[in-house]
């Protein structure tokens, strides 16, 4: 008889930060039961037009759907939740949240103009679920955001400690301490292995506390005259709350401006948190404060286009604007690729004679991921037999490996998507199989392959520009002047012969074919495209997308 078998698959989030998707199974080899912990995105860049959003290819979990117990979330960033209301459909499976990430989900899933209710449970903070043979208790950690879990996944093969986003902050603002406690208890039961975030391992030291944040923001603002304009995280609701204080302490009032920093607010509103401070007024009535008097608590912190930051330095922002000896202050990471565009926005911002203070010359962030003297503690409480890097480049994932080993963990395995990892039965984790893994983009509200043909196109369009040529033929086969027309082409350096010369060369090609006859028409659009990308690319340099009309008139 076959044994019973404990795995672990990362679909997303192993090799890359971001975009999280694990899976747990147990059972015997021919009848496994899964759980899926988080669902996140990733966000694109310029090289792929047209697309915001990446998520995890869901396909291999969608063929296990049958037996998919659930879907657990450990907290609320977006590479931990972002994919969950576009993949979810296919599920159709619980979700089990703490209050905040739930009342986020159930945002997300309103959106879309889902009915969440029957399928959305909530987990009170240190709660415990049984999902048939798992058992899960969420164990309070402290991270950038409200309620952030790690989870004890407990299965009659050993326990698995999922970290999740952590850090070791001995002050959040906001929350509980890391539950110090019940990690050492789980240190006492033999931990088979340790899946852990690894994004700052490179770091050394601790990676700081969100009191120590606010005591420098208060130190910075108390000294300002002017208008106040701050962007960070909406998602850091300790951060918000730091700004708010920060706010009545300087005898200011406060604006919210960004839709995603509404919507925090108002999760964490309704959950209990952000209670007696100051109320936060319209940007429209904000406009008749004295520029002494306001904060402004903006998003658009990564210099996202459609942010709010971007659109009051780009001076289209219809309630905000700035002046001479304002002052902008990014209390946030500039998060790597996001370099351009921030120091271009940078660069706009002085240039305009308003002051800015960032990480780069002020203390105004801290990360929520764990350094190395945070890595130790965890290591010393859980005591697992294993680590498994994850949340990570692979130089993030390697390097907390070498670590580990350091510090004296008997044993470390190195992951990427799709692997399958036994955990039990076995002396170490090690990896047995692979399972299909892969990216997903959003293209306007449809997921489509990194291979999708819309995509090639799109980029080919991006770079090569486009051109159409249509020929109108009439009953004797005879063409009239064929119609060119063209876009994305650098027109202003084209010779006058340019058209010419094209219009030549689609008449000489239509001379050698029949065009009474159907069957010759596939042969003839491809010689005409062929022909009329070679003209461009000798006049231009460039080989456009190219597309052949013919309309029998």
């Amino acid at each position: 008889m076959s044994k019973e078998e404990f795995l672990f698959c990362p679909l997303g989030g192993s090799g890359e930060i971001g975009m999280n998707l694990n899976l747990y199974a147990f059972g015997k080899e021919d009848n496994h039961k899964w759980i899926a912990v988080d669902m996140g995105v990733t966000f694109a860049d310029d090289s792929i037009p047209g697309i915001d959003l990446i998520y995890p290819d869901p396909g291999f979990l969608i063929e296990k759907k049958k037996e998919l117990l659930g879907i657990i979330l450990t907290h609320a960033h977006e590479d931990h939740i972002g994919s969950v209301a576009l993949i979810w459909p296919e599920l159709k499976c619980k979700i089990y949240a703490t209050p905040f990430t739930a009342a986020l989900i159930k945002e997300k899933f309103r959106e879309k103009k889902i009915d969440i209710t029957h399928y959305l449970q909530i987990v009170q903070l240190n709660g415990k679920i049984k999902l048939e043979e798992f058992e899960i208790e969420f164990i309070t950690l402290t991270h950038s955001i409200l309620e952030p879990n790690g989870l004890s996944i407990k299965t009659p093969s050993g326990i698995v400690l999922h970290t999740g986003d952590w850090k070791c902050d001995p002050n959040p603002l906001i929350g509980e301490k890391v539950d110090e406690k019940k990690l050492k208890e789980l240190g006492n039961q033999n931990v088979l292995a340790m899946i852990c975030d690894s994004t700052n391992v490179f770091n050394e030291g601790r990676a700081g506390s969100e009191s120590d944040v606010r005591s420098s923001l208060l130190n910075i603002i108390s000294g300002l005259k002017k208008k106040i304009i701050v962007t960070t995280f909406a998602s850091n609701v300790a951060r918000m709350e730091s700004i708010f204080y920060c706010a009545q302490k300087t005898n200011r009032q406060i604006s919210l401006v960004g839709r995603s920093m509404h919507r925090i607010y108002k999760a964490a509103r309704q959950c209990g948190y952000l209670q007696n401070l100051i109320e936060p007024i319209d940007p429209r009535d904000a406009k008749n404060i004295s520029r002494d008097k306001i904060i402004y608590l903006c998003t658009g912190s990564q210099g996202e286009p459609m942010g709010a930051t971007k659109r009051i330095v780009n001076g289209i922002h219809p309630d905000v604007y700035l002046e001479k000896g304002d002052t902008v202050i990014f209390s946030s990471k500039i998060i790597p690729g996001n370099e351009k565009k921030l120091y271009a926005m940078h660069n706009e911002i002085v240039k305009n004679g308003v002051e800015i203070i960032t990480e780069e010359n002020s203390f105004v962030h801290v990360s929520g991921h764990p350094n190395r003297d945070d890595l130790k503690d965890m290591y010393s409480w859980v005591k697992p037999r294993s680590v498994i890097p994850v949340h990570g480049e692979h130089r993030h994932m390697m390097e907390q490996a070498r670590f580990a080993k350091k510090m004296q963990v008997p044993h470390t395995l190195q992951v990427e998507n799709g692997d399958i990892v036994r955990l039990h039965p076995g002396s170490n984790p090690e990896i047995i199989d692979k399972a299909p893994s892969g990216r997903m983009y959003l293209d306007g509200s449809i997921g489509v392959r990194e291979d999708s043909n819309g995509i090639k196109e799109r980029k080919n369009l991006a770079l090569n520009g486009y051109l159409e040529v249509t020929l109108l033929v009439n009953n004797n086969g005879k063409i009239k002047k064929p119609i060119i027309s063209f876009r994305g082409l650098p027109v202003d350096e084209i010779p006058e012969t340019f058209i010419f010369d094209m219009e030549d060369e689609v008449d000489n090609i239509c001379r050698t074919f029949s065009l009474q006859s159907k069957k010759q028409e596939q042969n003839l659009i491809e010689n005409l495209k062929q022909s009329c990308r070679r003209i461009v690319k000798e006049k231009t340099g460039k080989k456009p997308f190219t597309t052949i009309n013919i309309f029998r008139i």
